[in-house]
C-alpha cells in the first residue's frame, strides 16, 4: 500500500460496541477507542464523539466503516441495533471526501491475505495452495461465513449467509441436541448452535442429555467454567461446540474448494487459546468419509491478529481510492467525460467542465441549476448525458454517485415549469422510485408482522381515509374483499365516526393518513380503541395518529405543499396496502399456489376482452404472489 496523504478513520461497529482507530500509515493504527453504542444517540453521534477526541490539527478525509449488517445501497439499517443512516448523508455531515461502508465479515475476509505468521495460528496439518480459494468462519453473536476468490493480483470477497445452512447431526449426542433445539426453533441452522446464544442453547441441551440440573448461564460463564474444568455440563458444551465447528469448517472447505485454507475468527474461538488446539475440531474437520484425504490437505488457522477487521476495512478503502485515482480522482464516468470532452459540442463541453469542477454539487442540483451554471439550455444537459451512454440526467447522476461514494443515493428532483415533457417524465418516475427505495429501507419488520397478525385475527376490518387518500382505502377494501375478508372503506368523516362507534373487540380499524394529524381520523382512532378494537395506522413517524396505533407502518414522504397533490405518497400508501394483502394471503396458506392462497377472483369485477371473456391478465386475484411487489416483500430484510 502507498503512503497516506492524510490519516484515515477506520471503524468496526457491532450491536454493543463501536471500535475506532486512526490509520496513520499502512497497517499502523493509533488513537484506538472502544465506545459503547448505547451511550450515543445514533451512528453520527458515535463517529463525531471519536473525531472530537482527535488532535485538532488532524484532518480526516477518508473513512471506512465495517458494520455487523448487510450493506446494500445507500441506506444502512442495523439488524441487531436501532441505528440507521444514509452513507452519502453521513459523508457530508462528517465532512469526509470518501466514506466506504462494508459488512464486517467482508472486511475480515479482505484482511486474510495481509495477515502474517504472528497474527494466525495453525491447527493441525495441511499446506495452503497459492492463488486458491480461502474460506472464513467466525462465531460471535452469530456465525459469519465468507470466502476469498483470487482474481488477478487481488481478491473478490464472497457475501454469504452460509451460517444459516442446516445443522446435520453425526452421532447420538448430536441427534439429542437437534431434538432439543427443535423445541425452540423450527429450522436449526449452524448459527443457532455455533454462536454466543448457541452456546447457551447447547448448555441447556447438554444438561438435559446428561440428566443434570440446568443453570441459566451466559456464554462467557459457560466458557469460563469449561476452561477451568469446574463444571461437567459446561465442559461437555464447549467440547461439542468445537467439534461442531469442525463439521461446519469442513462443509465450507468442500463447498468452496478452499485449498488456500480455512480461517477461524469471531469473538469466541480466538479466546479459547490452547484449549481449541487440543479440541476435536481438527479431528472432526478431517472426518469427511471419501473426502477425508481432500480436507486433510487443507490447513486451518485461528486468527489472532488484534486489528484484523481494521486491516480488511483499510484494504477495501485503499482499493476504492486507488480506483478513483486511476480515473483522475473521481468516478469512472468522470474519466469517461475527460476522454470524451474534445469530441463534444462547445455547449456540451461547458456542461462537462462544470461537472468536472463540481462533481458532488451536480449530484444534488436540479437540471435548471446545472444548465444555468454551465450557461447552456436544459436540453443540452440531457444531450450531454446521452452522449455518455446514459438514458438521461437521473441515470447519469446514479452512475456519478456510484463512483464518487461507492453507493447509490436516494434523491429527489423538483419538477419545474421549464421542464420538457421528457424531463418531467424522468423526474416523476425517478422521484417515485427513489421514494419507494427510501420507504423500503425504513421498513420495520416487527410492525409489519404485528399488523398482519392483527388483520389475520380480525373478525372485521374497516379502512378509513380522507381526501386524496380515499382511493387508498377503497383499493384496500377491494383487495381484502377478494381475499374473502369482511371489510369496508369509509372516506366521509361523518360516516367514519359512526362506523368506528360500531366496532367490537377483535375488529381492526386501518387508518390511512399522510400527516397523521387530521382531527377526524384521530377521533376515529379514539373511538375504535374505546370500543376495544385494534388500530393499524399507515402514516408519518412521530405523528399523533402513529402514537395512538397498536401498529404503525411509517411512510415519511413530504409532498410539495404548493400544489398539494399527493403524487408519490399516495403510491407509497398503496404499496403498503399491497404488502399487507400479500402478507395476509401468504400467512393464511403459505404452501398453496398464488391462486389458492388469495382465493378465486370475482369474474364480474375483472376486465373482459371483446368477446366478453375474462381477460387472462386480470383473471388472477388482485394481489399476485408472482408479482414484483410480492417478491420485494418476501425478500426485504
Amino acid at each position: 500500500m502507498r503512503e497516506f496523504d492524510s490519516p484515515r478513520l477506520i471503524a468496526d461497529i457491532g450491536g454493543t460496541f463501536a471500535r475506532f482507530a486512526l490509520e496513520t500509515s499502512p497497517g499502523e493504527f493509533e488513537h484506538i477507542a472502544l465506545l459503547r453504542c448505547a451511550e450515543h444517540a445514533d451512528f453520527h453521534a458515535a463517529v463525531r464523539a471519536f473525531m472530537d477526541r482527535l488532535p485538532r490539527q488532524l484532518r480526516v478525509a477518508h473513512a471506512a466503516i465495517a458494520i455487523a449488517n448487510p450493506v446494500e445501497g445507500d441506506q444502512v439499517r442495523m439488524t441487531n441495533y436501532h441505528w440507521q443512516f444514509s452513507i452519502e448523508e453521513a459523508r457530508q455531515r462528517l465532512g469526509l471526501d470518501t466514506l466506504v461502508v462494508v459488512n464486517d465479515f467482508t472486511a475480515l475476509a479482505m484482511a486474510l491475505p495481509r495477515l502474517r505468521g504472528g497474527e494466525i495460528r495453525q491447527i493441525g496439518g495441511g499446506e495452503p495452495r497459492a492463488h486458491s480459494v480461502i474460506g472464513l468462519l467466525g462465531s460471535g453473536s452469530g456465525l459469519g461465513v465468507s470466502g476469498l476468490i483470487p482474481a488477478g493480483e487481488g481478491w473478490i470477497s464472497l457475501g454469504s449467509e452460509g451460517g444459516h445452512t442446516n445443522f446435520a447431526p453425526r452421532d447420538e449426542r448430536e441427534i439429542a441436541l437437534l431434538r432439543f433445539a427443535w423445541n425452540e426453533y423450527e429450522h436449526v441452522s449452524f448459527e443457532r448452535l455455533l454462536s454466543g446464544p448457541g452456546l447457551e442453547l447447547m448448555h441447556r441441551a447438554m444438561a438435559d442429555y446428561l440428566k443434570r440440573p440446568s443453570e441459566p448461564l451466559s456464554a462467557p460463564e459457560i466458557t469460563a467454567r469449561a476452561l477451568e474444568a469446574t463444571d461437567p455440563v459446561c465442559e461437555e458444551t464447549l467440547e461439542l461446540f468445537c467439534t461442531l465447528l469442525g463439521t461446519a469448517a469442513a462443509n465450507l472447505a468442500v463447498t468452496l474448494g478452499a485449498l488456500g485454507g480455512i480461517y477461524i475468527g469471531g469473538g469466541i474461538v480466538p479466546r479459547l487459546g490452547e484449549y481449541f488446539d487440543r479440541s476435536r475440531f481438527r479431528a472432526r474437520f478431517e472426518d469427511k468419509g471419501r473426502f477425508s484425504d481432500y480436507v486433510a490437505a487443507i490447513p486451518t488457522f485461528v486468527i489472532t491478529a488484534e486489528h484484523a477487521t481494521f486491516k480488511g476495512a483499510s484494504a477495501i478503502l485503499e482499493a476504492q481510492l486507488r480506483s478513483l485515482q486511476t480515473s483522475g480522482g473521481a468516478s469512472a464516468i468522470v474519466g469517461q467525460i475527460r476522454r470524451a470532452r474534445d469530441g463534444l459540442s462547445p455547449a456540451e463541453q461547458r456542461v462537462a467542465d462544470h461537472v468536472l469542477a463540481h462533481s458532488r454539487k451536480v449530484l444534488n442540483d436540479p437540471i435548471a441549476e446545472i444548465a444555468k451554471a454551465a450557461n447552456v439550455s436544459q436540453p443540452t444537459v440531457i444531450r450531454f448525458c446521452r452522449s455518455l451512454g446514459c438514458e438521461g440526467l437521473s441515470d447519469f447522476k446514479l452512475r456519478l454517485a456510484s463512483g464518487l461514494t461507492g453507493t447509490v443515493p436516494v434523491s429527489h428532483t423538483q419538477v419545474t415549469q421549464d421542464d420538457s415533457m421528457v424531463e418531467l417524465g424522468e423526474k416523476v418516475l425517478g422521484n417515485t422510485a427513489s421514494a419507494i427505495l427510501q420507504v423500503r429501507s425504513q421498513l420495520n419488520r416487527d410492525m409489519i408482522d404485528r399488523s398482519i397478525e392483527l388483520l389475520l385475527k380480525a373478525s372485521r376490518i374497516e379502512f378509513f381515509a380522507i381526501g386524496h387518500y380515499g382511493v387508498v382505502a377503497q383499493d384496500a377494501q377491494f383487495k381484502f374483499l377478494r381475499l374473502g375478508v369482511a371489510c369496508n372503506a369509509y372516506v366521509e368523516p361523518r360516516l367514519q365516526l359512526l362506523a368506528a362507534q360500531t366496532l367490537k373487540p377483535g375488529d381492526v380499524a386501518v387508518l390511512i393518513s399522510s400527516s397523521g394529524k387530521l382531527p377526524e381520523l384521530i377521533a376515529v382512532a379514539d373511538a375504535a380503541r374505546e370500543r376495544g378494537a385494534h388500530v393499524v395506522a399507515i402514516t408519518a413517524s412521530q405523528s399523533p395518529l402513529a402514537k395512538k396505533a397498536d401498529a404503525a407502518l411509517i411512510v415519511d414522504h413530504v409532498e410539495d405543499v404548493a400544489t398539494h397533490l399527493p403524487m408519490i405518497s399516495r403510491i407509497l400508501h398503496l404499496l403498503v396496502i399491497d404488502m399487507l394483502a400479500v402478507g395476509v394471503a401468504m400467512r393464511r396458506d403459505p404452501a398453496g399456489p398464488a391462486g389458492a392462497v388469495l382465493g378465486a377472483a370475482h369474474p364480474d369485477l375483472d376486465e373482459t376482452d371483446e368477446d366478453g371473456r375474462v381477460s387472462a391478465r386480470r383473471a388472477a386475484p388482485g394481489v399476485s404472489l408472482a408479482s414484483p411487489l410480492a417478491k420485494l416483500t418476501a425478500h426485504s430484510r
